[in-house]
């Protein structure tokens, strides 16, 4: 319901209360069975059976489950065993945090504020948040968090900080007495406060009218719980090849039974026995435990860069980002407000610095301001000093603002001239005051002695009406008449900085003999001296710049998606390099009234979006995706949680995000930086190539596996290799390699290439080319191995299948250095430049040695001992796989 639109007196006739007296009893206890507490809704978690269940309905477990159960009716023990250990291993392996949306709930509800001060039965008492009710009048003062949606019925000089609702980083002026007739923003909304934001100044009181889920922050915990998780790029990939692999292995499973059975008569249960040696080799067994375990320990390289992932498979999305959706305040920005200029004596003074530290220095056309330059700045800074209810605090060496962002700005820049509002409140306190309100857009304070031994009145406040009060200006520290030409170069100096998306107060005073009897807005604020302005900004981040940079290069779109004002959102954006100009922004209002079609082409042009709502954020992201984009969401408020969890990757900031924000998020940004994820990114790619390059280095083995044994059935020769011989290859000899091609070191190159489609199948031309060659060349030397040996160790079968096993073994661990690069030879990269992987191929040789070599285990896999002539022939057959492969590169290098 739009409250905003309606009149206090409808709302308070609506709701059925009283404004002095408030509810009673009765009407509490109605209203808490209509609406029940004022808390947000917990999410059913998934349990433990629910997610073991996801686990083994992958197609690569299933077929694995279906060999052990054959294995079994075989007496094949020890291989059923074998199996279903593996698939425990790789089940608790993939289980990972789950349940994002539960724990954003919770941080939601965390963010409650515990106690409200209610009129309830005509007296003020304080209840708990959760017990608060639609019809409640609720009391608010500076620094109070609002217990749920109010309809403010009275306000004094309020402002309320709603920047993690909707991103604006300035404190809003909110009026109870605003009429609102038209559709208007959460940011617009200036007779309403929302629950969890938070009072910066001045008082008011409110009537509740909405609760728990119905608030707009229940509004956005709704929206998390709906917006359902998705596969990322990865896991569909990696889903898709399980699913084909599965379809291939029961295919050559059938066609190997029939040729056995009925071409070649042979035993039902032989036959059997060489299906399940087929499925064996034709499924990867190691792969999702070494997806795993690289994705691992990408995530460790990553923390140490100040992303911290808490997704496992976060971390390949990252590197498919062809879009960064960015929030601006505190993400883009540092949300704290800086003065950047400052108008005075006729001349523009810029101020360096950034932040709420008070360290910067002042310039005039960029050189150094000299203490006589500006006779009147010193005015000009006791002023905003002096009319001032902010605080500037120093914890551990980090400043930090109490009370309105604004006017910390102030004691900032004048902290800068080493004038601090300890010293000038001690030489010149406050006698008197006149407070700000939103009608007058002005604040007055008194003090004596700053002129001789007179009262002076200083005014800070809006520019266009502070000039229309003063009849004189203060110029080189001399009073003179406001002219006509002064009043028009003032204005159009306000508006310059104006245009500049800077936020732009005017400071006056005026001298009185003594403290006025009559101390009102009429009497003290007109007649006034001028002295001059100040325009202030929530600045860029510095580092933002080069991150932006980056992105493009590495053909990734930046975008800023805002609740701040399309000016200010188009200054920031263009210093840093997002958008040209105005032509790319976009109200988010504009949005409400779109078809998803036109969302859609928006999107594709636009890189600003300025006064969004949570939801805008959501469409946004989500039109983004639709038109196949990877879509990366920053942000660090509660406003931009549903974006965040809707984004194939979320990032939060960790030191000025909320709870909300981090546990929505699948990665958090420990130094709060934008260019952080500019390296995430580029590790997500390193990632991703080191993934594909063991993919590639599996397959050809298991292909070659395949085709080793399939071949052997139709040439009516014995099974080449027994099931446990197959397993051991599978899960040990192959997985150290392939773990060791997962930490190779990223190509120089990596970050200026375009990202790559999202429909891009993880088995390219290049890596299909290079697995059938090596597939074939593995097949082919172990085939010869084996009817080598057959034919010339005595036909004794435990002799032909070791000197295979071994020559495959051999000929896989020397594939491995083949494969760590698509296009250039291993001898131009170090054959030794990846010490992981000469750590893994040696203990793969070692494992292979042991299982020949070792008295009792070399029974378990029924092989024997080798000698010098058995190696005479496995060697050389050995190295022809690993031959094909880098001729191959030659030849692809050779047509680039």
């Amino acid at each position: 319901m739009d409250w905003y639109k309606k009149s206090i007196e409808e709302v308070v006739k609506e709701l059925d209360t009283d404004i002095k007296s408030g509810l009673n009893d009765e009407k509490i206890q109605s209203s808490m069975e209509k609406y029940g507490e004022n808390a947000l809704e917990e999410k059913k978690k998934k349990s433990m059976a629910a997610k073991l269940k996801d686990q083994f309905l992958d197609p690569m477990i299933i077929i694995l489950l279906l060999a052990s159960i054959l294995s079994i009716a075989i007496g094949e023990i020890t291989d059923s065993v074998i199996i279903i250990a593996i698939v425990i291993v790789n089940a608790i392996l993939s289980i990972y945090q789950e349940g994002r949306a539960e724990q954003a709930i919770e941080a939601l509800q965390k963010m409650a504020s515990p106690k409200a001060k209610v009129i309830r039965n005509g007296k003020i008492t304080e209840v708990d948040s959760q017990d608060v009710v639609p019809g409640d009048i609720v009391e608010l003062e500076t620094g109070d968090i609002i217990p749920a949606d109010l309809r403010l019925i009275e306000s004094t000089n309020l402002k309320i900080d709603e920047s993690s609702l909707t991103g604006e980083s300035v404190a809003v002026e909110k009026d109870a007495s605003d009429n609102i007739e038209e559709d208007a923003g959460i940011g617009d909304r200036t007779n309403m406060a929302y629950s969890s934001s938070i009072v910066s100044y001045g008082r008011a009181t409110g009537v509740v009218v909405a609760t728990g889920q119905e608030t707009e922050i229940g509004k956005i915990a709704t929206s998390l719980s709906q917006v359902e998780d998705e596969q990322t790029p990865l896991q569909k990939k990696l889903a898709q090849l399980s699913k084909q692999l599965g379809i291939i292995t029961v295919v050559v499973c059938i066609v190997v039974f029939v040729v056995g059975y009925f071409v070649h008569q042979i035993k039902a249960l032989e036959m059997l026995m060489t299906a399940v040696s087929l499925a064996v080799a034709a499924i990867p067994e190691g792969l999702p435990a070494i997806v795993t375990i690289v994705l691992s320990l990408g995530m460790g390289r990553m923390a140490e860069k100040n992303a911290i992932v808490k997704k496992l498979l976060a971390v390949e999305t990252l590197g498919t980002t062809t879009v960064i959706c960015s929030d601006k305040t505190g993400t883009l920005t540092q949300n704290e407000m800086t003065v950047k200029k400052i108008y005075v004596d006729g001349t523009d003074v810029d101020v360096t610095g950034t932040g709420y530290k008070p360290e910067g220095e002042y310039l005039i056309e960029n050189e150094k301001m000299q203490e006589d330059d500006i006779k009147s700045l010193h005015t000009l800074l006791h002023i905003m000093s002096l009319t001032n209810d902010s605080k500037l605090i120093e914890e551990q060496g980090t400043y930090k603002i109490v009370g309105d962002p604004t006017e910390g700005a102030l004691l900032t820049a004048a902290g800068k001239k080493d004038i601090t509002k300890e010293d000038v409140n001690e030489k010149y306190p406050r006698i008197e005051e006149i407070p700000f309100d939103s009608e007058r857009k002005m604040m007055t304070t008194f003090h004596d002695n700053f002129i001789s031994d007179s009262t002076v009145s200083f005014t800070k406040g809006a520019p266009d009406i502070i000039i229309e009060k003063c009849s004189r200006v203060l110029l080189d520290n001399e009073i003179k008449p406001m002219t006509e030409e002064i009043k028009q170069k003032l204005l159009a100096k306000n508006s310059e900085y104006a245009r500049q998306a800077l936020r732009v107060l005017a400071y006056a005073f005026r001298k009185h003999e003594q403290l006025p009897d009559e101390i009102t807005s009429e009497k003290i604020e007109d007649e006034m001296i001028f002295v001059g302005l100040s325009g202030m900004i929530d600045p860029p981040r510095e580092e933002v710049k080069d991150a932006i940079k980056e992105c493009k290069s590495a053909g990734i779109t930046p975008v800023m998606i805002t609740g701040d004002y399309l000016e200010t959102a188009v200054a920031i954006a263009k210093d840093l390099g997002i958008c040209q100009d105005e032509s790319q922004a976009i109200m988010g209002a504009e949005l409400n009234n779109m078809t998803d079609e036109q969302i859609r082409e928006i999107v594709k042009e636009k890189r600003v979006y300025a006064r969004v709502s949570p939801q805008n954020k959501v469409q946004i992201v989500t039109a983004l995706k639709e038109n196949g984009n990877i879509a990366a969401m920053t942000g660090d408020g509660v406003n931009d949680a549903p974006a965040i969890k809707k984004a194939d990757i979320g990032i939060a900031m960790g030191i000025t995000g909320t709870d909300v924000a981090k546990n929505t998020s699948e990665v958090i940004l420990t130094d709060d930086n934008f260019a952080t994820i500019v390296n995430a990114v580029e590790e997500g790619r390193i990632i991703y190539s080191n993934i594909k390059k063991f993919v590639s280095f599996l397959l050809s083995c298991n292909i070659a596996e395949i085709l080793i044994v399939f071949l052997a059935i139709l040439f009516n020769w014995d099974t080449p290799f027994i099931p446990i011989q197959l397993l051991w290859l599978n899960l040990v000899t192959d997985s150290f390699p392939a773990m060791a091609l997962g930490v190779e070191q990223g190509e120089p190159e990596i970050m200026n290439r375009p990202p790559r489609s999202p429909k891009e199948p993880i088995i390219d031309k290049n890596m299909r080319m290079s697995i059938v060659v090596q597939s074939l060349a593995i097949t082919v030397a172990t085939l010869f191995a084996y009817h080598y040996g057959l034919d010339h160790f005595d036909g004794h079968i435990e002799s032909a299948r070791t000197v295979a096993f071994a020559t495959l073994i051999i000929s896989e661990l020397l594939r491995s250095y083949s494969v760590r690069s698509e296009h250039k030879s291993v001898f131009q990269i170090g054959v030794f430049s990846n010490k992981a992987l000469v750590l893994g191929t040696s203990v793969s040789l070692l494992l292979m040695l042991a299982v020949i070599y070792i008295p009792g285990v070399n029974v378990v896999f029924e092989t024997i001992p080798l000698h010098l002539e058995h190696y005479k022939v496995i060697l050389p057959l050995s190295i022809l796989p690993f031959a094909a492969g880098e001729i191959l590169k030659a030849i692809k290098s050779k047509k680039a």
